[in-house]
């Protein structure tokens, strides 16, 4: 933390997770390691007249309220907070904005006080797919500025027909039922569950409960575009900027870095826009080993900021790399050191988790190991 008090670094000592992959961060990221999609027919609605008919999603109909209340439930005890510590702890969420967001908010702040002592819910970010890494930057400089010691972030996305039927008539969606960032012969996304919930707090907070960090978020940047309402900027100048500044954010240099948790969509302007913008910061020849773990997940929209963090925090802990899955072999626009077929063993300090969004939003989230 260069020219700071290093008891405000903001660290992470609270986690849980639900993905399509299952409870806990276990199945998710043992998942992303052997590099195994979750991708399946769509059972949980009719998608009998659409182009696509996969997605990543759990069986039954999880209501998300009662998830998000689990999970922040969940990485509170993670964290070891008691009631009155989480009494002063804002609650920042990260939803898809539609007619059940309000509800939802009401819910789950009259829950989170009920079982957890959270005061209320302080924020909710509904920026699409930045919502989620804006909301945990958000409660990093409440931290940083001594505003409070202890913030949770939760988010969440349950696959649902409205916004599948949207992405579907829009041809977003992969039609072969794969997620191939990165790859020759990509064709988008698939959308995919995440309900996350992440307890930060300060360095100094964390050592005087004897809790133990499970990493750091060291820096953090954020850009906007202004380029197209859905087509990234060719160039990749809006990402770049946002890494360049979550990196002289922590005072790290490109060359530290071990790995990148790209956006990577499976898009193909994305793709090569967000290529373009790792080469702008790291060069074309020895950049980081670089992943999308959305090729395992799912596009959680809102959520998958949250859980592409997640991972990345669980992949510097164990030392394991995850699979860029999908992958049908090297695209002239994509030439990047590519994380393929088995894990790869590595023990970086730092690590990058990116996400872009509709509308030229891009965000950096610098993860440092813990000590």
């Amino acid at each position: 933390m260069p020219g700071g008090d290093p008891a405000r670094q903001v660290v992470v000592t609270g986690l849980a997770v639900l993905s399509a992959l299952g409870d806990g961060t276990g199945p998710l990221v043992e998942a992303a390691w052997a590099g195994k999609p979750a991708f399946a027919p769509v059972t949980r609605f009719d998608v009998a007249g659409r182009r696509v008919r996969h997605a990543a999603h759990l069986p039954g109909a999880p209501r998300l309220a009662a998830e998000l209340t689990r999970v922040v439930g969940e990485a509170a005890a993670g964290a070891g907070l008691d009631r009155e510590q989480a009494g002063r702890a804002p609650l920042l969420l990260a939803l898809h904005s539609d007619t059940r967001t309000a509800a939802t908010v009401a819910e789950v702040g009259a829950a989170v006080r009920d079982t957890v002592g959270l005061p209320a819910v302080t924020s909710t970010a509904v920026g699409a797919c930045t919502a989620s890494s804006g909301a945990l930057a958000d409660a990093a400089v409440l931290l940083t500025a001594g505003r409070a010691q202890t913030a949770v972030v939760a988010a969440g996305y349950l696959v649902e027909p409205d916004t599948y039927a949207l992405f579907d008539a829009a041809s977003a969606l992969s039609r072969d039922g794969e997620v191939r960032p990165f790859s020759r012969d990509r064709r988008g996304p698939l959308l995919g569950d995440a309900v996350v919930a992440v307890v930060l707090e300060t360095a100094g907070s964390a050592h005087s409960r004897g809790v133990r960090p499970l990493a750091a978020l060291a820096g953090w940047g954020r850009t906007g575009d202004a380029h197209h309402v859905c087509r990234p900027a060719p160039d990749g100048a809006g990402l770049a900027r946002a890494v360049t500044a979550a990196l002289a954010r922590a005072g790290v240099a490109p060359g530290d870095v071990g790995y990148v948790n790209a956006n990577g969509t499976g898009s193909v302007l994305a793709d090569a826009a967000e290529t373009r913008a790792l080469h702008a910061v790291f060069g074309p020849g020895d950049g980081p080993p670089v992943s999308s773990t959305k090729s395992v997940h799912g596009h959680a929209l809102e959520a998958s900021a949250l859980l592409e963090f997640a991972v990345t925090v669980e992949s510097l802990r164990a030392g394991l790399l995850p699979v860029n899955a999908g992958y049908l072999g090297s695209a002239d626009d994509c030439r990047l050191d590519l994380v393929l077929h088995a894990p790869r063993e590595a023990r970086p300090r730092y690590a990058l988790s990116l996400n872009s969004a509709f509308g030229g939003a891009n965000t950096a989230l610098l993860v440092e190991a813990a000590a």
